[in-house]
Formats: structure tokens, sequence, C-alpha cells
């Protein structure tokens, strides 16, 4: 007796161990076969371990990218018959069946996927999509809404189907999309900014309250970028205005550089680039010409006219007439390309409205420079920009530095 219980607990042990053996070979020539694309593979893994869905839903995989959607179904249906429980079978099989153009059995497929993973994104997603394409929009978009608030990576997509399916109706596009929150708002204005809708942007960005300022520099970049120039300050302003600035228009942000110097500013403050060619820039407080400090500009050789060194957008009114006024002074500046304050429109195209004389060569004391111009019919903001003329001849370099302070802007009457 002893020795039959022996000899039938190491056959067990035996077929265990080979079960475990196929099994996992099984497993390996599944995973094979879908990197491969390899149906013989697939077939071997079922082969190997016929009650595994896995093998069958990687046979299915593959046939899916092989043969007829027919036979992959097929093959996904024994998965599913030996898993019943597995919503990705059931998912795969509503996918396929909605390929082969069968909605009401890739619906089917797609209610077992959802009642199987209710809080999962990517059933309610696929089931919405396919309803949306029934023309069921109600319940298309309540399934969409519900998939984008489980991944809410898939909330600007949501956005953009309500859009297309809207037609660009703004209010519409908030209804579909449920629209209801901070976070919502905050993308939606985005989005509004990257259709070129400045005002409809607006009102969905203080709509959300409070907004942290990465995104305020965010939106602001985006609605500069359509041309939304006004909607771009405001939301700008706002920021400047709970930081203790205060701004109006026109106005030439911080004309005379008494605040800290901000590298690759969007906004519509002073714009210097972080590693300008040829060029250091700094604040000096040893002499300026109003205030405590003025912006020093030195040069040490190359730096390519036309470039900016430094910039600012300002907002105006279209057709009005406007002036410009600064002051500056050089210090051993020898060029055959002065630096000179241009006056441009800051729509496509960049046309030149006004500029300043060129700035002195040599060195001398502080001068006041003053300019005019008006802005065309269509122009509500203006680019102020300092850079060099062109040269005669190339290379063209410039050597010495010249300060720069008191900018300001009035309008004529």
């Amino acid at each position: 007796m002893r020795l039959l219980i022996v000899v039938i607990a190491s056959v067990a042990c035996l077929w265990i161990i080979w079960s475990a053996i196929y099994f996992g070979l099984s497993r390996l020539l599944g995973r094979y076969s879908l990197i491969a694309a390899d149906l013989s593979a697939a077939e071997a893994a079922v082969k190997l371990a016929p009650s595994d869905a896995e093998a069958y839903g990687a046979k299915a995989s593959v046939l899916g990218l092989s043969t007829s959607v027919e036979e992959s179904a097929a093959t996904l249906e024994r998965a599913i018959a030996l898993r019943p429980d597995d919503y990705f079978l059931w998912l795969q099989l509503a996918l396929l069946r909605d390929r082969d153009h069968d909605s009401a059995g890739a619906f089917s497929a797609f209610n077992e996927a959802v009642r199987l993973a209710p809080f999962y994104a990517e059933p309610r997603w696929q089931r919405g999509n396919l309803l949306l394409r029934m023309g069921h929009y109600d319940e298309a978009f309540a399934d969409l809404s519900q998939a984008a608030g489980s991944n809410p990576e898939l909330f600007p997509t949501l956005i953009d189907l309500a859009w297309g399916l809207s037609k660009g109706d703004v209010a519409l596009t908030e209804q579909l999309a449920q629209i209801d929150n901070k976070k919502k708002r905050i993308t939606f204005a985005k989005f509004l900014a990257q259709k070129g809708k400045g005002a409809e942007a607006m009102a969905q960005f203080r709509a959300a309250g409070a907004v942290p300022e990465d995104i305020k520099r965010e939106l602001v970049e985006q609605l500069i970028n359509k041309n939304a120039f006004k909607e771009a300050f405001d939301v700008w302003r706002a920021s400047q205005e709970s930081s203790g600035g205060k701004t109006s228009v026109p106005s030439i942000y911080d004309g005379g550089f008494e605040g800290p110097l901000s590298f690759d500013d969007a906004g519509f403050s002073w714009r210097i680039p972080r590693k300008p060619a040829g060029a250091t820039m700094s604040l000096d407080s040893s002499q300026p010409h109003s205030g405590s400090k003025d912006l020093r500009i030195e040069f040490a050789g190359e730096s390519n006219p036309g470039v900016p060194l430094i910039s600012q957008l300002v907002l105006i009114e279209p057709s009005a007439r406007y002036k410009i006024n600064f002051a500056a002074r050089s210090q051993d500046v020898v060029s055959g390309g002065l630096p000179v304050v241009v006056a441009s429109d800051a729509g496509p195209g960049r046309k030149i409205l006004g500029k300043s004389a060129s700035l002195p060569k040599g060195t001398s004391e502080w001068q006041v420079f003053s300019f005019e111009f008006t802005a065309p019919p269509a122009t509500p903001a203006v680019v102020l920009t300092l850079q060099r003329e062109a040269c005669t001849s190339a290379p063209c370099p410039v050597f010495g530095a010249i300060s720069l302070d008191s900018f300001s802007i009035e309008q004529l009457k």
C-alpha cells in the first residue's frame, strides 16, 4: 500500500511538472507569436495548452493580422468560453466585430466588457465611439465623458470630438463634453486658444477661477500665437497684478528696467534671449537715466543685424498714432551696423511701422530718442525691438556697450 501511494504521488508530481512545462512553453510561444506575427507559433501554443484562454487570445490576435476577421472572432469566442470574466477578451471581440461592420455584435461585446470593468476607461471609450458612429450622441458622450474621467489624457480628444460634431459651436461643445469643473475649463480654454477663439478662451479661463501660473503662461503663449493679443494681455495682466505689478493700455512694461531680468518671457514684459549671440546683458545701477537701474548691453564682436536683442509686445489701438520715447548712451561703440529701436506690426509679416535714429557711435552721455508711428487698421499690438541695422559689407561685428532706460509710449491726438 505504501509503495502504491509513493507511485501515485510520483506520477502526480511528474504530471504537474510536465503540465507546468507545457503551460510555460505555451505562454512563451504565445508571446513570441504576437511579437513575430507567427501563426504557426500561436497554433503550437494552443496545442500545448488547449484549455488556456491566453493561448487562444494570442492566436486570435495573429489571425486578425493575417486572415479573415470571422476566423479571428471565432477563436476569441473560444477564449471567452474558457475565461468568460475577462473584460479584455470581450473588448478584443468587440473591436473585431466593429471592424467587420457588425455594429450590433460589437455593441453587445462592448456591453460585456463595460459590465466586467465598469471603471476602466478603454471599454467605455470604445463603446462611446461606436455609439457616436451609430448616431446615439447622448449615450455616446455619457460613455466618453466617464472614460475621460477615468483617464484624463482622453479629455482633449473628447473636446475635439465634441467640437467636430458641433461644427465649432462653443456652447454645444461645452455641453457635449460636460465641461463642468476647473480642470476641464482650463483644458477647454487651451483648446479654444489653439482654435483662435480668444474671447471664448478667456470666458472659460475666468470661469475656472484661480489658475496656476504655469497654466497662465501657457495660455498666454497660445493666445499670442493665434494673434489674440487682447485676450492674452488680460490673462497676463491678471497674473502681474496678482503679484503686485500694475499695467495699463497702452504702456511699456518696466520701461525703466527696475525689475529683475526675465529670460524667454512669453508675455508682455521684456523678452531677453538667455544666450544672445555676441552680447552680454545685465542690469546696471552705476549711472541710470531714471530710477535706480538701466539695461547694459556689451558687444563682443559677432551679432547678426536684424535679429532682436531685446523686444516687448505692446498692446495698442488700431489706426491710432503713437510716440515711443527712450534714453540711451554709448561706450566705445564701433560698428558699421549700429543698434536701433524698431516698432513692427505684431501680426504676420512683422511690417516695420517706425524706428528711431541709430544709437550713437563712440562714447556719449544719456540722450533721449523719440519716434512716431501710425498703427494700421487691423493692428491691435506692436513689437518693440532693439536690433542692429544692416551693414554694407560682411562680416559686420560690433564692439562696445550701450545702456537703455526710460522707455515709454504715448498716444498722440
